[in-house]
């Protein structure tokens, strides 16, 4: 669940709370290019309030239009498509002749929102299925890298800190880089041994982890949902965690450094440790994308930038001419 997500459950918990309808509506599939993925889903007042997204806007409109004409007031559950036609889609604003397909539920279950929002408040991954010829929706235990399942009468979708990020180090990049990383949907780590690095860590919502940076990894147990990033400059931390982390799932491993100590680092790690090839080019080294980046926060923007990238499985260094011939070839279909 990502940090939008977050704020749609919050909403609905307000609204329901206040004695307010609501109606929770989510991406189930899209053809072609669509503005907002599967499983992006939003939160519509009886007033017409709106909070979250599953298209640029204009959906959204009609949504309210509609919420507002009644055409939510009950409480089964309803498949809806934008952008069947070509007319359609150039109505609604959806590039390239899109077409969504969603899952209304008008109305929700403020108890169980309520228990999916404590179970994710306690870091666990909640699976959420909405079952639509019963009219019902359950919620068990999640389990990363599971992916969302439409087959037209039932919608798995997972919640929670699914992403995780382990940052090593807790100096002043890792805090610009564990602020933005949070607001990106990641459940940040931090791991500094060093007690005139750690005591001063004090990033809300963080987890300071004292432990070695190499025990850090394997007590965490990546998964595909994980990344992890080296900012300490100290290879007595930094090799030895890379040798667990290149050797994990991680979707992403990255070092700071210039190119000159990457290619020194890799050179031990050959040398002395038990990586093979593949496992040391997973290695991001230096890390993040060259933006011409210098200070602290341009820097940790560099990291998210690339490692949004890898997450999305779009290649940076070429993405910029994909969408110089198609402006939509980035976008998640």
């Amino acid at each position: 669940m990502d940090n939008l997500d977050t704020q749609v459950l919050a909403a609905a918990q307000r609204w329901a709370a206040s004695g307010h309808r609501f109606a929770l509506i989510t991406v189930a599939r899209t053809w072609g290019s669509a503005p907002r993925p599967p499983g992006a889903w939003m939160a519509l007042r009886d007033d017409g309030l709106v909070q979250g997204s599953v298209s640029g806007g204009c959906i959204e409109d009609d949504l309210i239009h509609r919420m507002r004409a009644g055409e939510f007031a009950g409480s089964a559950m309803q498949v809806v498509r934008y952008g069947v036609t070509q007319d359609e889609a150039h109505r609604f604003g959806l590039p390239c002749g899109g077409t969504l397909e969603l899952v209304i539920e008008p109305a929700p279950d403020g108890d169980l929102l309520a228990a999916m929002a404590a179970r994710i408040a306690a870091g666990e991954l909640v699976q959420r299925r909405v079952l639509l010829t019963e009219n019902r929706v359950e919620i068990a235990g999640g389990r990363a890298g599971q992916a969302l399942l439409w087959d037209g009468t039932q919608l798995l979708t997972q919640h929670g800190p699914a992403w995780r990020l382990l940052i090593v180090g807790a100096g002043q990049i890792s805090r610009f880089l564990a602020t933005m990383a949070q607001q990106l949907g990641y459940r940040v780590f931090v791991c500094d041994p060093r007690e005139e690095h750690a005591s001063e860590w004090d990033v809300p919502d963080t987890v300071l982890l004292a432990s070695m940076p190499d025990d850090a990894v394997i007590e965490l147990a990546l998964d595909p949902h994980s990344a992890v990033v080296a900012l300490t400059h100290d290879p007595k931390l930094d090799d030895l965690m890379l040798l667990e982390a290149l050797k994990s799932p991680a979707f992403y491993v990255g070092a700071l450094g210039s190119k000159a100590n990457n290619d020194k680092r890799r050179e031990r790690l050959r040398q002395y440790f038990d990586l093979s090839a593949a496992e040391l080019d997973r290695l991001h080294g230096p890390v993040g994308l060259p933006i011409g980046s210098r200070t602290p926060p341009e820097i940790a923007l560099s990291i998210l930038a690339e490692m949004t990238a890898v997450r999305n499985a779009v290649n940076p260094r070429t993405a910029g001419m994909a969408r110089e011939s198609d402006p939509y070839a980035c976008r998640v279909a």
